[in-house]
């Protein structure tokens, strides 16, 4: 059984460069704030329909490992403060959803990067995170990004990082860290980060919402 929401997106790929409908889902989970920034994901998606000519919907779609749900989106997202914890059937759904097509955007809000890199680390005998280099196509379509992932907040010292889980040589994973593209995807006057920022963190994100719909088909 392929995630439902591939069966369009195969249709798509294989004739013109057009969606008719797209789908976000925002991942439940436990041990976070997973419902944070509830304005970043309705902009994010707004912007990627005006620029790229698609129906994303006007809201993402709240999904769960726990049940059938994550089934009904190709991508999911998720963010939040705390602890990101999966549980077993969790984890196996997961797994699943990566091995059929699917693609998981992680973004640290802060405070997650450890329980983000063991959770992710774990799902694979032998594949763990490694940085995305800034020659990735992630980074150059739609929009260029010559510096890599932007860096939105100071949360952590140094520069923003990308990094991700390539499963038979399909990056399936895109984990955000030290970025918090979620707050820069927010209404400009929430976080006060400016335009330019707002603006680089919505092409960051439709940039990954692009790869993330089309390397998996």
């Amino acid at each position: 059984m392929k995630l439902r929401s591939l069966s369009l997106l195969i249709f798509f790929f294989s004739s013109v460069q057009v969606f008719s409908q797209f789908e976000l889902g925002r991942l439940q989970y436990s041990g976070g704030d997973w419902y944070g920034n509830p304005s970043s994901l309705p902009n994010l998606l707004s912007f990627f329909s005006k620029k790229l000519g698609v129906n994303a919907g006007k809201r993402d779609k709240v999904i769960s490992l726990k049940n059938e749900s994550f089934k009904k989106v190709a991508v999911m997202y998720f963010t939040g403060h705390g602890i990101f914890k999966l549980n077993l059937r969790e984890r196996n759904n997961l797994r699943w959803f990566l091995k059929n097509g699917g693609f998981l955007f992680a973004d640290d809000n802060f405070g997650m990067d450890k329980s983000i890199r063991k959770v992710l680390n774990s799902l694979f005998p032998g594949i763990r995170l490694q940085e995305i280099s800034w020659q990735h196509k992630i980074f150059k379509y739609p929009f260029k990004m010559p510096n890599g992932l932007p860096k939105i907040h100071k949360h952590y010292g140094g520069p923003a990082k990308a990094y991700g889980l390539f499963l038979n040589g399909r990056l399936v994973t895109f984990y955000g860290y030290n970025s918090d593209l979620g707050d820069g995807w927010e209404d400009v006057n929430i976080h006060n980060d400016g335009s330019a920022k707002h603006l680089s963190a919505l092409q960051m994100g439709v940039n990954v919402l692009w790869y993330a719909l089309n390397s998996g088909l």
